[in-house]
């Protein structure tokens, strides 16, 4: 099976992405140039297939996203041999509604284990598909902040952008 991927350009900076035939596996948070994008991966590309136009109308929902608009997401993922907590925790973050936020508590008990905070955590930090699975929605018990791969400038920014009012 053949794996696609691109530096897709936007107004946040260049994201990399990797998808199979099946869907988007990865995608990289905004780097400074179209090699740190790929790279950023953190995955060998080398038997990939370079398909920058398979990837445009993702660029264009990223964009949409980053403009403060509510793109849909639409590409399927494959997120074949992540822990099946993991699963439940991405799909509970990607149920967070645009604007908002919920705590990692929260977020453990939707995966069905109220105890497992930290294990929310881990699935939160292994995202391989951020912005899609909107870990920036997620944030401490007590309100602050922590714990985001692009830095918490980046994860006050995007929170920001979606709370802004649209016109």
């Amino acid at each position: 099976m053949t794996d696609y991927y691109a530096a897709l350009p936007t107004c946040m900076g260049w994201m990399g992405v990797l998808a199979s035939e099946r869907g988007i596996r990865r995608l990289a948070l905004p780097q400074a140039s179209p090699q740190r994008a790929v790279e950023a991966l953190e995955v060998d590309v080398s038997g990939a297939e370079m398909a920058l136009v398979r990837f445009e109308g993702l660029r264009q929902e990223l964009e949409a996203c980053f403009a403060g608009d509510a793109p849909e997401f639409l590409q399927e993922l494959d997120l074949e041999g992540a822990p099946p907590f993991f699963l439940k925790a991405w799909a509970a973050c990607r149920s967070i509604p645009r604007g908002e936020t919920r705590s990692y508590a929260w977020l453990a008990a939707r995966a069905g284990s109220t105890g497992a905070v930290r294990a929310a955590g881990q699935a939160m930090a292994h995202n391989p598909i951020p912005i899609i699975i909107p870990c920036h929605r997620v944030i401490a018990s007590n309100g602050d902040l922590c714990g985001y791969g692009g830095g918490l400038d980046l994860k006050r920014r995007l929170l920001d952008l979606e709370r802004a009012p649209r016109l």
